[in-house]
């Protein structure tokens, strides 16, 4: 397995308290081929981890590897870049522009690598179909139950086939029927190639990850346990 992801000494610390530490001299390898699920009460660092791994945010001190690159967080137009290629990520509230429909929804950010609209929306297209929902690429988010508004998501985070898919609390605000629907979605995903890392406060869907990870002060603790 490659170490597609590696954080070194990750220290990320409030602006304004500086003695606080979200995350306190971490380091972890993440492999590609695996899922990993975060875990932890609120306010633990799951969220800022996530941040920091998608090159939203940055560290306090500490190096994040992808693909042997050290990420030069200097460079925010170099880092959008890589973020748009490479990293899909799915948010717990779904972020998805109400005022577009479920495909503009989805295809937008292949538009904006590609700058080929056929070709982004049949991608878009291809995808939508396989989250079970063709008959509703030209409905508006309000318009769509949360389950659905949720595979929209993930649709979107999908559309540049990203070999990292990040997934903050995705199933949070739908029932469990729903959140399982998700998350088979979600660990179907899994291949050779890509890395998939979720923080969740659900212990089934935690369990099913390949390694768990528990924030716990700001440290990461490593877990085996999983349901068979």
């Amino acid at each position: 397995m490659n170490n597609f992801i590696k954080i070194k000494n990750i220290t990320k610390k409030y602006e304004k308290n500086k003695n606080i530490k979200v995350l306190n001299d971490i380091s972890f390898k993440f492999e590609s081929g695996k899922i990993y699920s975060i875990v932890g009460p609120s306010g633990s660092g799951k969220s800022t981890l996530l941040n920091l791994l998608s090159l939203i945010d940055t560290p306090s001190s500490g190096s994040i590897e992808i693909n042997n690159n050290k990420i030069n967080f200097e460079n925010k137009i170099k880092n959008d870049d890589i973020r748009a290629k490479n990293i899909g990520i799915i948010y717990q509230d779904k972020n998805l522009l109400s005022d577009f429909t479920a495909i503009e929804n989805v295809y937008l950010p292949n538009l904006l690598l590609s700058n080929d609209k056929n070709s982004s929306i049949n991608m878009a297209k291809k995808i939508i179909k396989k989250v079970g929902l063709s008959s509703r690429i030209y409905h508006y988010p309000t318009e769509l139950s949360g389950g659905e508004n949720q595979r929209i998501a993930i649709s979107r985070a999908l559309i540049n086939q990203p070999v990292i898919v990040l997934a903050d609390e995705p199933t949070g605000s739908l029932d469990f029927e729903n959140a399982k629907q998700i998350f088979k979605i979600l660990f179907n995903l899994k291949n050779k190639n890509r890395v998939i890392i979720f923080a969740t406060h659900n212990r089934y869907f935690a369990n099913m990850a390949d390694c768990k990870i528990k924030m716990i002060d700001g440290k990461m603790k490593i877990t085996n346990e999983r349901i068979i």
